[in-house]
Parts: structure tokens; sequence; C-alpha cells
């Protein structure tokens, strides 16, 4: 499976979006995201509602738990 990292940049990409654009909606810095996607810093707990919300998958997806995105 992959790592909740390697799928948040895979949503990203998926989705046609900036790190900048996802740094806003999570209310960080683009260097932030980009060191959680980079598997650098562990994304915060309280980004992962967001991001799920917004990509429409579950937070098992994101983080790599399930191959099933709902």
């Amino acid at each position: 499976m992959k790592t909740y990292y390697e799928r948040m940049r895979e949503l990203r990409e998926d989705n046609d979006c900036t790190q900048q654009k996802i740094a806003e909606l999570l209310n960080t810095t683009q260097q932030a995201y980009c060191r959680y996607e980079k598997g650098i810093n562990e994304l915060p707990i309280r980004h992962l509602i967001p991001l799920s919300r917004f990509y429409g998958v579950s937070s098992d997806y994101i983080l790599g738990l399930s191959e099933n995105k709902q």
C-alpha cells in the first residue's frame, strides 16, 4: 500500500491542485505542506478531515489503510 504522503500527492495531482492551494485550504504555508507530501513532517491530524472532505475520500484512504476511497 502507498504511504499517506504518496496518497496526498497523488490526490492533489489528480485534482489539478497546487501545493499552494491545498496549503491555503489547510491554513498553513506551501513550505509546510510540501514537507508533509515528502514525508519529512508528519501530517497533523487536524489537517486530515479537511483533506478528506476536499477530495471526497475516506481518511483511511489518505492514510494508506484502505484501497477503497469511500
